[in-house]
């Protein structure tokens, strides 16, 4: 009989005071590590709960694995409600614009005189500096990180196609959170941890600041950019379907060059290595395209497949739902949707990408609808059957 291992943080209790993506991010990948994570919502739910297009799917990706309670926190018997809950605490989170939590008495100076190995982590815009008294939104940092130039066409800024910072930014926080229990291990102490969208950004660019560094010239942005290999494209076949092919390798050359009966380019002194092959790139790619033209995407990522060769086809992020290796490898988790008109329906969503011991970090809890551990929390901390249906009554409190 196997025996079940524990999660890595299975006992840790964390408190979280978050909404749209960051925040619930970092809550999120403690969860599946198996946290204790409790989201107190405000009476009526988090409003991230009520999104639409884009931000539609914010709340069932980022909140499984998570107990939600929702009080009145502009009561001050909902304060002392949350004050009792955080007490049993391990970490808080939030990641509200600053000084929200301080005029609720909740921010870390405050807690950590009770708590003195509280931990708290917070999610902002901007670490501390002149910039942070901003308004912060994923987007508004891609801009002014460079993120944004990188991504699209010369005078055209673009930003990226997911919610890079907020995601990045909630696992440093969740990095940050790892530390500082290992090192409340060490010392007995809490402390207070600090993750930004800006500065997250500015790591994630920081590959095209080196390059500045490194060679006196400035990054082009993407699809402008000096490609480092020969053939690292997306190619448009002769019915319409693309296809991303690379070859960035003088043995992978070889190999492309052989599978595809390209002798002639194989033996040209002029594309011996891939410097040269780089430099002839503006009448080498177009050969090839047009040479290529006659194969289907599948035909020819069944031969890249076959040689070892880099390929991707062009995928919708909806066909990831019936992804093959993605359902043979367990990568997505059947969760239930909580909120909005399909509500109760079960889907899919994708796990962390790592496994532990073999294993992936499956899903425990579904993403849960606003308050629905009320009741179980409050008994929990001392509450009566009557106390807690008090609170109710009272509009303090819903489950």
């Amino acid at each position: 009989m196997s025996i079940q291992k524990k999660l890595p943080y299975e006992g840790i209790r964390i408190v979280e005071f978050t909404h749209m993506v960051m925040g619930p991010t970092c809550g999120m990948v403690l969860g599946d590590l198996g946290a204790e994570v409790i989201k107190v919502e405000p009476i009526d739910g988090d409003k991230t709960r009520d999104l639409v297009g884009s931000g539609a799917g914010f709340f069932p990706m980022f909140n499984r694995n998570k107990k939600s309670i929702a009080v009145d926190m502009k009561s001050p018997a909902g304060i002392e409600l949350v004050r009792k809950l955080i007490a049993t605490a391990d970490v808080v989170s939030e990641n509200f614009k600053p000084q929200t939590m301080a005029k609720l008495g909740l921010d870390y100076e405050t807690l950590k005189k009770t708590n003195p190995k509280l931990i708290y982590v917070s999610h902002k815009g901007f670490l501390p500096g002149p910039y942070d008294h901003r308004t912060a939104l994923d987007e508004v940092v891609q801009m002014m990180g460079g993120l944004a130039y990188m991504t699209g066409p010369e005078d055209r800024p673009l930003r990226a196609g997911s919610s890079v910072n907020d995601i990045m930014g909630g696992i440093f926080g969740a990095i940050g959170v790892m530390a500082a229990l290992r090192q409340r291990e060490l010392t007995g102490e809490g402390q207070e941890i600090q993750s930004s969208l800006f500065e997250n950004n500015v790591f994630l660019v920081g590959q095209h600041m080196m390059q500045y560094a490194v060679t006196g010239k400035a990054a082009k942005p993407m699809p402008s950019r000096i490609s480092a290999w020969a053939i690292y494209d997306v190619f448009e076949l002769g019915n319409g379907e693309k296809v991303f092919l690379a070859v960035v390798t003088d043995t992978q050359w070889k190999i492309f060059c052989d599978v595809f009966g390209f002798s002639d380019l194989y033996e040209n002194p002029l594309l011996k290595v891939n410097k040269q092959r780089v430099e002839a790139r503006p009448t080498l790619i177009p050969e090839i395209k047009k040479r290529i033209s006659g194969y289907t995407a599948s035909q020819i990522s069944a031969i890249f497949e076959e040689h070892g060769l880099p390929f991707a086809p062009i995928t919708k992020p909806e066909e990831l739902f019936n992804d093959p290796h993605l359902i043979a490898t367990g990568g997505l988790a059947p969760i239930t949707i909580t909120d909005g008109p399909r509500a109760g329906d079960q889907t899919a969503a994708p796990l962390l990408p790592i496994m532990m011991d073999g294993q992936r970090l499956g899903v425990r809890l579904n993403p849960p609808k606003s308050g629905e551990q009320t009741k179980e929390i409050l008994l929990q901390l001392g509450y009566s059957a009557s106390e807690i249906n008090e609170l109710l009554s009272n509009g303090l409190v819903s489950c």
